[in-house]
């Protein structure tokens, strides 16, 4: 399986205001430290308001939760893991992975499409170094490759987001491998979350085993592309 489209630029008008969007998300974001509210022990001191909130407003604290996932992963900001252990903490595992998946999903689908559509220069100036193996993985299959690419932690969220935005990758493929390669981790942290108590490093939750057990799950999700490769050996 592999995808045939084709990256190209947005007209000059819509990338300015593009660019100007992510200006400003991104200077906000820093400029306000509002990095600092994505950390451990700010959700640890804040977590009876914020169960106080969500227990008298479900539908409302879903939909910011929601909301404030798409704006982190969209403008490619720090904080997913803090994120994710909120989702668990305040809606549950299940529907914390559920909320999460929509979150993360669509604001990555967002970063893909700027990067496509708009960053694509600065990208390839950045990470252009790291493309061609990934572009290679893509061309034998797309889904497959970026399914194993979100299984496996090494590989960072926002830099797949923003270099599958310049493969030959279909927006359809890249949103199902990602809503489907994130569950796993997802589960793991919204989990995690339900513990919040007992949680002092988010190393505790990143153990070695948990790490090795996704990355086993991503080469598991190679199996298409390796089964593919002896089979072709084999016939010729």
């Amino acid at each position: 399986m592999s995808d045939s489209t084709s990256p190209q630029s947005s007209p000059p008008l819509v990338r300015i205001v593009i660019l100007v969007i992510l200006g400003i998300g991104i200077g906000a974001f820093f400029y306000f430290d509002l990095g600092h509210y994505f950390s451990l022990e700010t959700l640890k001191a804040n977590r009876d308001s914020l169960r106080a909130y969500t227990n008298e407003n479900g539908v409302a604290a879903a939909a910011i939760f929601i909301l404030v996932y798409i704006a982190q992963t969209g403008f490619s900001l720090p904080g997913a893991t803090i994120m994710t252990l909120t989702g668990g903490f305040l809606f549950g595992s299940v529907m914390g992975t559920l909320f999460v998946n929509v979150g993360a999903t669509t604001g990555a689908t967002l970063a893909f499409l700027a990067a496509r559509y708009v960053l694509r220069d600065w990208v390839e100036k950045k990470f252009g170094d790291r493309l061609e193996t990934i572009q290679a993985g893509f061309a034998q299959n797309a889904f497959s490759y970026l399914l194993t690419l979100r299984l496996i932690p090494a590989f960072p969220f926002f830099l797949v987001n923003l270099v599958s935005g310049l493969t030959r990758v279909s927006p359809g493929t890249f949103i199902g491998a990602t809503s489907l390669g994130i569950i796993p981790g997802s589960f793991v942290y919204t989990f995690a979350g339900q513990q919040l108590g007992s949680i002092n490093s988010l190393t505790e939750i990143a153990s070695p085993p948990v790490l090795t057990a996704f990355t086993l799950l991503g080469l598991l999700a190679l199996m298409p592309i390796a089964y593919r490769k002896f089979a072709k050996k084999n016939a010729s």
